[in-house]
């Protein structure tokens, strides 16, 4: 009789051990659960027309306030065809920054007809410098860095996505 108590205090013991390992990776969930969820994300296509040609991309739309405070931030990595499209409701100047971003990106500052206003390429990571649109823009489209120069697209090349209405 005394070994089936010493079986169950030896298994309450592992098990006891088991939760203890347990309570110590809660703080790591969210960078694992943050990783899943932008593998997960909801995407649409977007193009960029340029003088090279069509370069489709599948990007994630931030349209509220929460999800445009946080963006990129903590992610560690982003397919090459993925990217962020910040919509800002209306045209207004726009702040951007990298406090917390780990990727360097291209930042493609749009105005509301779809033309690009400007790219700030190959922003630093972890850098809480401003970094302006230098006019009233509808959106920000930011990418891995480097792909605006590998694709030839500059400043007056046109995205189409159904965010932006083209003037007649």
């Amino acid at each position: 009789m005394v070994g089936v108590p010493l079986r169950r205090v030896l298994l309450l013991l592992r098990a006891g051990l088991a939760l203890g390992l347990l309570a110590t990776l809660p703080p790591a969930l969210p960078a694992l659960a943050q990783g899943t969820q932008a593998d997960a994300a909801k995407t649409e296509p977007l193009s960029i027309v340029s003088k090279s040609g069509a370069h489709p991309f599948q990007v994630e739309v931030m349209r509220d306030d929460a999800s445009r405070a946080r963006g990129l931030m903590y992610r560690r990595s982003m397919p090459a065809n993925r990217g962020m499209l910040f919509d800002f409701e209306r045209a207004l100047p726009v702040n951007m920054w990298m406090k917390n971003t780990y990727l360097p990106l291209d930042m493609v500052f749009i105005r509301q007809d779809g033309t690009i206003a400007r790219i700030e390429a190959d922003t630093e990571p972890l850098s809480t410098r401003v970094i302006a649109s230098g006019e009233p823009v509808l959106s920000v489209l930011e990418l891995n860095a480097g792909t605006a120069a590998k694709l030839g697209i500059r400043a007056g090349d046109r995205v189409e996505h159904p965010l932006f209405r083209p003037s007649r």
